[in-house]
């Protein structure tokens, strides 16, 4: 009988073993992920830092070769959101941060976040996984992509934004004022935990 479940995600990196520290907001550094999907196959990356709620995207291109043939079954992904091209995405992104910023990673359970223990030599973030069908535990980031379908709608197309569309979205998310941040910016939230 064949095994249930993702194979990559064991006891010792779910949720329930991530730091106290993020789980009360006491430091900036904790992130919560996902990934929004469009038409098509279509994704984009997000990442939410859960003290500033600083949100970073992921520009997820599709492949060469995307559409030109009936997928392969076991074959690359490429949509452009497989577990290669998210890590390297990531990796990308978080790499830019002070390595203060980069203390953990939480994530659903999902096929994308197969090589986290890649990630974690990489760049240095421990990635933990939230309980099955639970995207509450991951509120900040849900939050976050409630706000981008704004910007990116349901049922479109999202391999049409280019890197500098998907920077200004998160630039203009950063810059606007939060309640639960007194009425700061995460820019403003984030700038304050790096003087």
């Amino acid at each position: 009988m064949r095994r249930r479940g993702k194979g990559f995600v064991s006891p010792e990196i779910m949720i329930s073993q991530r730091p106290a520290e993020a789980v009360d907001r006491a430091v900036p550094g904790h992130w919560e992920g996902d990934l929004i999907l469009g038409l098509g196959s279509s994704a984009i990356g997000t990442l939410v830092e859960r003290t500033t709620r600083f949100t970073m995207l992921l520009h997820l291109p599709r492949l060469v070769g995307h559409g030109d043939a009936p997928r392969v079954k076991n074959g690359p992904a490429l949509a452009g959101h497989g577990a290669e091209a998210v890590r390297d995405a990531i990796t990308r992104t978080i790499i830019t941060l002070p390595a203060d910023l980069c203390r953990s990673l939480t994530w659903d359970q999902g096929a994308e976040m197969a090589q986290h223990a890649r990630l974690k030599i990489d760049v240095g973030v421990q990635v933990y996984f939230c309980d099955p069908q639970s995207p509450w535990q991951r509120g900040t980031n849900e939050n976050t992509n409630g706000l981008l379908r704004q910007y990116f709608p349901k049922r479109t197309d999202l391999s049409v934004h280019s890197p500098e569309e998907i920077a200004a979205v998160a630039a203009a998310l950063n810059a606007r004022p939060r309640k639960t941040l007194g009425w700061k910016t995460p820019a403003e939230a984030l700038d304050e935990w790096l003087r």
